[in-house]
């Protein structure tokens, strides 16, 4: 089989805010895609075989922006690439390696948090900031949230300032899926989900998304996927590696959409 798809693991979380540990978290999300207590099919019945991927590996990152040098060298075979983190603050280097290839992209961000601060802590280049980097940098021409559930003054503000299309989870309808017309690049972050379903964030926001209505929003989507993040999974607050087996479902569902939209 053809290898379609690149992966590549960003082992870094110098930039979480709270707990640091979404670090350790490619090698497992890889072990549970692996695990023996599942398969490889997909929803949508495509078998998300090993040989699919071209796999580059996990890097460990000390100099933060070293993460755009390695992702924009992994985007040169031409294959959609996702990537595995990490804290949410690598979303940001990653969306600049992306502009430099495909020039500005629509967005589509699952979370808890809208990550919009300004600066947070001092730092403008948090966990909770890549979103308004991003934005303030014109790296997306569109940029949509979905499952938001803490916004503050700040970043209601910041999203009005930007444009952001915000769904918030108290307002979330599974039957009221936003449209696009162009590629989108998703961005997932695991603290999207209730932590019912997913207990190995550092952040517990209740309230969350289920992982069948998370699987929904990614099975709706229509246009291609450039691009794939999936973070802040934290293996030191998982309980039974339930959170590991998450992750590597919604990346097999991830994978299982770029190859349903590259056909």
């Amino acid at each position: 089989m053809t290898k379609k798809i690149a992966l590549q693991g960003i082992l870094f979380d110098k930039k979480s805010s709270f707990l640091q540990g979404p670090a350790l978290a490619p090698p497992l999300i890889r072990k549970a895609y692996h695990s023996a207590s599942a398969n490889y099919f997909a929803e949508n019945g495509m078998e998300i075989l090993p040989e699919i991927w071209d796999d580059k590996g996990d890097f460990e990152v000390n100099d933060y922006f070293d993460i755009e040098k390695i992702t924009l060298k992994n985007l040169e075979s031409g294959a959609p690439l996702i990537s595995l983190g990490g804290d949410h603050s690598i979303s940001y280097q990653l969306l600049k390696a992306h502009y430099q290839r495909f020039g500005a992209v629509d967005i589509l961000h699952i979370d808890a948090h809208a990550d919009l601060y300004d600066h947070f802590e001092g730092d403008k280049f948090s966990h909770a900031c890549p979103f308004a980097r991003i934005m303030q940098d014109r790296l997306a021409n569109r940029l949509v949230q979905i499952g938001i559930r803490t916004l503050s003054k700040h970043q209601l503000a910041q999203a009005d300032k930007f444009g952001v299309e915000i769904i918030e989870m108290k307002d979330f309808d599974t039957k009221q899926q936003p449209a696009f017309q162009n590629p989108i690049y998703l961005s997932l972050d695991i603290d999207a989900l209730d932590p019912a379903f997913a207990p190995g964030v550092s952040h517990h926001e209740p309230g969350g998304l289920s992982t069948r209505e998370l699987i929904h929003i990614i099975q709706s989507i229509k246009v291609p996927i450039i691009g794939a993040d999936i973070v802040e999974y934290n293996p030191k607050r998982d309980i039974n590696d339930m959170t590991a087996m998450v992750s590597a479902k919604l990346m097999k569902e991830v994978a299982a959409k770029m190859l349903e939209m590259s056909t």
